[in-house]
């Protein structure tokens, strides 16, 4: 999937990828601005709980967990 435009939610364990935008939804994205899900902040997938739903994140050197109703809202472009 290197170089695809996808959902934050659809990349993989061990995936990397830029942050491109977030949903326009007011409340949701100032919370994920605040969280550093902010364009082009790299991130990293890596873990999924065994249901799939949350999935840890590690951003800016912290490690952030986020549900699937929110991951959806961030566009990303797959690195690795």
């Amino acid at each position: 999937m290197n170089g695809s435009i996808c959902r934050l939610c659809d990349i993989e364990c061990g995936e990397t990828a830029r942050v491109l935008s977030l949903s326009d939804e007011n409340l949701l994205k100032e919370r994920l601005s605040d969280l550093g899900f902010t364009e082009g902040t790299v991130v990293e997938c890596i873990m999924k709980s065994p249901l799939g739903d949350p999935t840890a994140f590690l951003i800016r050197g912290a490690v952030i967990a986020l549900r699937r109703d929110n991951s959806k809202h961030i566009a990303v472009e797959v690195m690795s």
